[in-house]
């Protein structure tokens, strides 16, 4: 089974999507299933992972309904307010909906210190007392915090999305560098490669831009912890689906067939226990 593990849908809300700003446009539109299965079916995809981009339990609900409408959706990353004093009473009353196997908050916009509050520390522990995953959302400036807090629950899972966005237009790795291969050591927590493209330049990019990145991944979480995910629709700012997969199928096409079905399907069945 090959998955995408990483991307959203939304029918398009101004207030709600405040990120979608000026340089967005193409985004100010509606995505839903009905626009991604084709696309899936198109490139050989037999599912995807949804994934919350507005913080609401609206949201949450809203992507568990298409999940239940669309067999191929075959799992959801929902938000909830991981501070709240009663989030072990919500996260018992979502138990009777499996699709739900994790949460995000957008942590990128939020100081470090914001994950290693008392309050936050007490919801991750609520999540892992649930079994479920954590994703972690975050910018090189992050990565010291986000190591701090996972060396904190050893058991639970987590996964960085977009390899915790390195600004690939201006090449610059040694800042984040160091970051993602100290998480990487930590063997809880996953890596996705997705989102590349959106930190390159929207216009100019080329395949070999990422090389550099892919090569300090693949050795930082090796094939059994990387989980690939496109990032639709937000990859159509520099990229169309097709482009941006490709990217990563050139770059592991010589790697053997085990570790390709692990990066593009079996570690997202693994991690989101599906």
């Amino acid at each position: 089974m090959i998955i995408d593990a990483h991307q959203h849908f939304w029918n398009y809300n101004p207030d709600k999507h405040v990120w979608i700003d000026g340089t967005m446009q193409i985004l100010q539109n509606n995505f839903l299933p009905n626009d991604l299965g084709p696309i899936l079916n198109n490139n050989g995809i037999d599912g995807c992972i949804a994934v919350q981009a507005d913080q609401s339990l609206e949201e949450t609900e809203f992507l568990i309904g298409l999940a239940n409408q669309h067999n191929w959706i075959k799992a959801v990353i929902g938000w909830i307010d991981l501070k709240a004093n009663d989030i072990e009473e919500q996260l018992l009353n979502l138990k009777h909906t499996p699709v739900l196997k994790g949460f995000r908050h957008i942590l990128q916009s939020e100081e470090p210190e914001f994950m290693l509050a008392p309050e936050f520390i007490r919801g991750i522990a609520a999540l892992q007392k649930f079994n479920y995953c954590y994703e972690l959302l975050i910018y090189p400036k992050h990565l010291s915090a986000a190591l701090t807090l996972v060396k904190q629950f050893p058991d639970m899972r987590f996964v960085i999305d977009h390899i915790a966005k390195p600004n690939i237009k201006d090449q610059k790795i040694s800042d984040w560098q160091e970051g993602i291969e100290l998480l990487g050591r930590q063997t809880n927590v996953y890596c996705k490669i997705s989102g590349m493209v959106t930190e390159a330049d929207w216009k100019n990019w080329t395949s070999a831009d990422f090389d550099a990145y892919l090569n300090i991944i693949i050795k930082a979480f090796g094939a059994d912890r990387l989980i690939y995910g496109s990032d639709w629709p937000v990859c159509l700012l520099a990229a169309d689906y097709h482009q941006q997969y490709a990217i990563y199928k050139q770059y592991f096409g010589n790697y053997s067939e085990k570790d390709i079905a692990l990066i593009f399907g079996g570690n997202a069945k693994r991690f989101y226990q599906i």
